[in-house]
């Protein structure tokens, strides 16, 4: 995988960053620190400037995003209201109140988010479908959306164009705040699920 992404951008340059980020943001196990700390690491050596390999990362992220921000408004919430009335929603032992109570919270807390999560690893791609979901103002999830993913486009950018031939040592050091990351949120979503069930239990039990 590695040898592809950087072949493919001493090949393409500016258009293969821009292609190769479009498809991390639509395939999220794709790593958006080789592309972008190698990018830096390009303009040490090419023709290529840091703030051109900047904007068309971004425009990339951008481009990715819009595509998962479409699929989340096909799987919109109606349609989720459906699947979770079914056999699905009787295992899962959700109800229509839960999607509710998930797009109102989407609602009030969907700007912060969609910002933040451009910083985590497989979450900043994924993010855009929740956001699609809950029909967030399209203006919005652009702006959030390319501030989000200009800031980390541009560290990562930048670092590797410090440290130029050194780039794959830092790769390291973003690896573990990867795994570090992942492992947090799972731990995280473990949580939030035993809680989600033991809340709706507790109240069962008091209307009894």
């Amino acid at each position: 995988m590695e040898e592809f992404i950087l072949s493919m951008m001493n090949q393409f340059g500016y258009i293969g960053v821009f292609l190769l980020i479009a498809i991390e943001n639509i395939f999220p196990p794709i790593p958006s620190e080789v592309i972008l700390l190698f990018g830096g690491f390009m303009t040490t050596y090419s023709e290529l400037n840091i703030i051109l390999m900047i904007i068309f990362a971004t425009l990339g992220s951008l481009l990715g995003a819009i595509v998962l921000y479409y699929i989340g408004k096909i799987l919109n919430k109606e349609r989720l209201k459906k699947i979770v009335s079914g056999k699905i929603g009787k295992v899962l032992r959700l109800k229509n109140s839960d999607i509710d109570k998930a797009d109102e919270w989407f609602d009030t807390k969907g700007n912060k988010t969609v910002f933040f999560c451009r910083f985590i690893p497989i979450v900043r791609s994924l993010i855009s479908i929740p956001a699609g979901m809950s029909e967030m103002p399209l203006g919005k999830f652009f702006l959030y959306t390319t501030t989000g993913s200009l800031i980390w486009n541009t560290v990562l950018i930048v670092i590797g164009s410090i440290v130029g031939e050194n780039w794959q040592s830092i790769l390291n050091i973003f690896d573990t705040y990867s795994n570090i990351v992942l492992v947090l949120l799972v731990i995280i979503f473990v949580v939030g699920v035993y809680l989600f069930y033991h809340t709706k239990n507790k109240k069962k039990n008091l209307t009894k």
